[in-house]
């Protein structure tokens, strides 16, 4: 499953966003691997935050997610940088951006 998502940045908080993300915690990325998630992208321009996200189930890595530790210990860093996620609050299915089009499908 691939999931796009897009978040916005509190304003002058763009370069410690980016210096933030320069490399997670080890513990973070171990339990996105033990929840399924294999990758996490992400793309900014300016305020907007776009994130490509590759797991087995989005809803069901981000419930276990909040249970998490090192997630906690993550949000604490990345959430005074971020306004919010496109979506309604902690309801994972409203998050993806919805699938318009791909190349590939559209050549298979």
């Amino acid at each position: 499953m691939i999931v796009a998502l897009h978040s916005r940045l509190l304003e002058g908080h763009e370069h410690d966003y980016d210096r933030d993300h320069a490399r997670v915690p080890d513990d973070l990325a171990e339990a996105f691997a033990r929840h399924g998630i294999r990758d996490w992208r992400i793309w900014r321009d300016g305020l907007d935050v776009f994130h490509l996200v590759e797991c087995d189930d989005f809803v069901a890595s981000m419930t276990a997610m909040g249970e998490e530790p090192a997630n906690e210990a993550w949000q604490g860093v990345i959430d005074r940088h971020v306004k919010g996620f496109s979506g309604d609050g902690t309801d994972f299915s409203s998050w993806g951006l919805r699938h318009v089009f791909s190349l590939s499908d559209q050549t298979a």
